[in-house]
């Protein structure tokens, strides 16, 4: 508990975390306090853009679920212009057919040999004896056995994550894949099941305009006098509790909470010990090319989102976002698909060609013809550096390195990226956190979120 009665809060980032941050400062009577964002506006992966031909892309397949109650009231109030409310319809496309996700409950609509493959590998992981996997391969294999983990686990999670699963834990995983066991898959084959619905975003909500962006945008209305854009912050003092901008200027703090890539927040701070830069600089993350294609033509088809583990197309997801809502597009009958591509020093893309190749992929995966080019009325290409913080085997010991030494200096870093924890990186984690830590340095409170899945307390 901080023992100021009105502290000086700097906030950096204008992302979920930020803004939620800003919520409950406001909230709590705070008036001093400054949110500042390097780029020109608000959301930060959240934001959404419009391209040239009106089309309007987000920065990946958002959806709008929730774990909270106290989130969920600031959607209702940010979503007062409509949305539209989805019961998902996701597939995955493999071996040239579309199969229900789960993978892993659509066993049965996989050709005869790669079903008798997954489900004899189910069989023989649950004969095996209990033991403890060190590494996300391992964990894949005795949770799924050979057959699914070859067909699907090891070939998707790598073009998401762009890392090796021999470098990655597996204590991030919690509610992100359905469990499935030998019993279930048989009875689905036999009885010809279709899979049950599973997850938290098996239904969802999406605002009516302005793509995702627009939620950000609105939610952060109350509390914009306090945000000021294309001020990135280059360097940190904690001797003098003052943050540098690249304008030149300077903001004194008593409490500083960083929502961006933490690797950069620590390169950027002073007086850092050895020990905590080099943890910093063992974090893995990744980025993506986000490509968005606009047809002049209707979608012919509900579906919202597929998933894609063969190498043979460059994408892990496409997202029908044109049926997210019809407001999407810039006319009516038109579709608007957005694919997600990943990039590391494992996983080389080349940004010179990659819409081409996803149009390729497209028209190969059955999302588009060859007569389609003739009626692509936008290409549009966004590559953010930082989308996934990868939990690699070694994440959890550098962030018991990295943030008590912040903590110590009033310094805390939260978010997708600020804490570099996948598992609480969904947008209403992230919103929370910020919410959470206000509570927290104000009263004491317990950072629910945060404390839940961190190895640093």
């Amino acid at each position: 508990m901080h023992n100021r009665s009105t502290p000086r809060v700097v906030v950096i980032g204008a992302g979920p975390t930020g803004i939620g941050a800003a919520h409950r400062l406001r909230e709590r009577g705070l008036d001093d306090y400054v949110v500042l964002e390097a780029s020109d506006d608000v959301g930060g992966l959240g934001r959404s853009f419009v391209d040239g031909a009106g089309f309007t892309h987000d920065v990946g397949g958002h959806v709008l679920f929730s774990h909270y109650p106290y989130y969920d009231r600031v959607v209702d109030a940010a979503l007062a212009d409509g949305y539209t409310e989805i019961d998902r319809d996701a597939w995955v496309w493999t071996e040239g057919r579309f199969v229900r996700y789960p993978f892993q409950h659509s066993i049965k609509d996989l050709p005869p040999s790669t079903a008798l493959e997954c489900v004899m590998g189910l069989i023989e992981a649950e004969r095996q004896p209990p033991s403890a996997p060190t590494n996300f391969a391992e964990w894949m294999e005795q949770t799924f056995g050979a057959g699914i983990t070859k067909h699907f686990m090891r070939p998707y999670n790598f073009k998401v994550w762009a890392t090796p699963a021999e470098l990655m834990g597996f204590g991030w995983i919690a509610e992100r894949v359905s469990p499935v066991d030998a019993e279930s898959v048989l009875r689905s084959i036999i009885y010809d099941e279709a899979p049950r619905p599973w997850g938290p975003n098996d239904r969802f909500r999406y605002p009516l305009r302005g793509g995702t962006g627009a939620l950000w945008a609105n939610v952060a209305r109350p509390v914009l006098d306090h945000v000021e854009l294309r001020r990135a912050v280059v360097g940190v003092d904690p001797s003098e509790r003052v943050v540098h901008t690249a304008d030149g200027r300077h903001e004194p703090y008593d409490l500083l909470l960083n929502s961006t890539p933490l690797h950069r927040l620590v390169a950027s701070t002073e007086g850092v010990p050895d020990a905590v830069r080099g943890a910093a600089a063992a974090l893995e993350w990744s980025g993506s090319h986000i490509v968005g294609v606009g047809l002049d033509r209707p979608a012919g088809t509900a579906k919202n989102w597929i998933y894609f583990p063969e190498p043979a197309v460059p994408f892990y997801r496409v997202t029908y976002l044109s049926n997210y809502s019809p407001f999407m597009t810039p006319a009516p009958d038109q579709t608007l698909l957005l694919a997600e591509i990943s990039r590391s020093r494992y996983k080389l893309t080349d940004s010179e060609t990659v819409v081409d190749e996803v149009i390729d992929g497209l028209i190969q995966a059955g999302l588009m013809t060859e007569a389609d080019r003739g009626v692509v009325v936008s290409r549009w290409l966004h590559s953010p550096d930082t989308t996934y913080p990868v939990p690699t085997i070694g994440r959890d010991a550098a962030l018991a390195t990295i943030q008590p030494w912040l903590g110590a200096h009033d310094i805390w870093s939260r978010g997708r990226f600020g804490a570099w924890l996948y598992e609480i990186g969904n947008m209403d984690h992230s919103f929370m956190q910020g919410v959470e830590w206000v509570d927290h340095v104000l009263d004491g409170a317990a950072e629910t979120t945060w404390e839940s899945a961190t190895p640093a307390r």
